[in-house]
Parts: C-alpha cells; sequence; structure tokens
C-alpha cells in the first residue's frame, strides 16, 4: 500500500524573515578572497562544497560545468606564469594616477591557496539534448558560472574562502591541464581558508572601486 502523498502546501518550507536575514549575512561575507591561510583542507569539506553545485540551474538540465583539481606542481607554475605575463601587461595598462594602486593590490592568491580549481564548460555535452541554446548558446557557460556561485556560497558556509582568477590567458590554462578540446575555461579559483576574513570587498577596502547600491536593480522600458 503506497503512502498518501502529502499536501503540496505542507512539503513547501518556509523562509522566514530571520532566515532571510541570514541569507543577506551569507552574500555580504561571500568575499572574493585574495589573502589564504596554506593550511590544508579537509576533503570532506571540499567534498561539501562541490555537493553544492549540482543544485545549481542550468539550460536544459544540462549541467556543463567540468570542475578540474589543479594539484601537479608544474601546472600549476603553467598557470602562474600566465598570470604574471598578464598582470605586468595590466598594470603597464594603467594611468599613472592608478599604477601605484594597482600594483600594491594582491590580485590573485595562487602561491598560498592549497586548493586550485580550474572550471571548464563542456561545449559538446549531449547532456539537455540541446534544450535552450539554439539561439543563445553562451547559456551553457552561463549555467556554469550559476554553479561556480552556489560553490562559492557553500563554501564561504564551510569557512572557506574563493578567490576567481580572471587575469590569465584561458588557452594557456586549457593547454597545461590538458582537457578535453571542447571544454572551455570559465574560472579559475583558488580555494582556502581565508588569512583575514572580512565583509567589505578588497578593492572597495583600498580605495580602487566603491559598490553602487542598486544600480541596475530594476530598469523599465
Amino acid at each position: 500500500m503506497t503512502e498518501p502523498r502529502r499536501d503540496a502546501a505542507d512539503a513547501v518550507p518556509h523562509f522566514d524573515d530571520r532566515f532571510y536575514a541570514e541569507f543577506l549575512t551569507l552574500l555580504r561575507w561571500r568575499r572574493d578572497v585574495r589573502g589564504f591561510d596554506p593550511r590544508p583542507v579537509p576533503d570532506d569539506e571540499l567534498a561539501l562544497a562541490l555537493a553544492a553545485c549540482d543544485l545549481a540551474p542550468s539550460v536544459g538540465n544540462s549541467q556543463p560545468w567540468r570542475f578540474v583539481s589543479v594539484a601537479d606542481p608544474a601546472r600549476r607554475a603553467a598557470v602562474s606564469e600566465s598570470f604574471r605575463r598578464c598582470n605586468a601587461a595590466a598594470l603597464a595598462s594603467q594611468p599613472d594616477d592608478r599604477a601605484g594602486l594597482y600594483a600594491r593590490l594582491k590580485l590573485e592568491g595562487l602561491d598560498a591557496a592549497p586548493i586550485h580549481l580550474a572550471v571548464f564548460c563542456d561545449e559538446a555535452t549531449t547532456q539537455g539534448h540541446g534544450l535552450g541554446i539554439r539561439t543563445m548558446r553562451e547559456m551553457l557557460r552561463y549555467s556554469v558560472v550559476t554553479a561556480i556561485h552556489n560553490f562559492w556560497l557553500a563554501a564561504r558556509c564551510r569557512g572557506l574562502g574563493v578567490g576567481w582568477v580572471s587575469i590569465l590567458e584561458p588557452e594557456v590554462v586549457t593547454a597545461a591541464l590538458n582537457v578535453p578540446a571542447d571544454w572551455q575555461l570559465v574560472a579559475y579559483l583558488c580555494v582556502g581558508y581565508p588569512r583575514t576574513p572580512d565583509d567589505v570587498p578588497e578593492l572597495e577596502r583600498e580605495g580602487w572601486q566603491a559598490r553602487s547600491d542598486g544600480r541596475g536593480r530594476l530598469v523599465e522600458r
């Protein structure tokens, strides 16, 4: 005999004002971390954060994200060298009134972070049967970003920090990691325990750029 179904209303959780306030606190403390404590991260803590990726939305339920753990020293060195080249070029392009501040910013955590994750989009995935990408194929990569955001929030819940390194050459990173040709790099993440946790973005603390509250929140046409 089958169990009677619960009323649908009873199965829906209630997220009250207290939960919402705590959720906003989590969002504030989800910072782009650049300074890491080098102590190792237990495998089970990383696994818990990664499990949140499976709850991310994806176009056509394609789940095109592919997380690659970069532990090999030679592969890490290739990524770091790419960063140094790109960062030197970025510094040279800064106007005089910005160059000094840019040089003082620590724009990566590649040296200290115990965990490196390269996140790719599998552009050739057959999961999802192509639903939703005929006119906007970039939705596959947008789906990967949602998984990254889920991971980032879950990592913060476990006391971990995440830094997204974007000053890189995607083709160099892809070649160094020897991944399938159809995998496109979306993010390179440094993961570990933050050296100095803070709920204010580092670029804001250092005077690079203040956050603009409400900009683009709702535009009517």
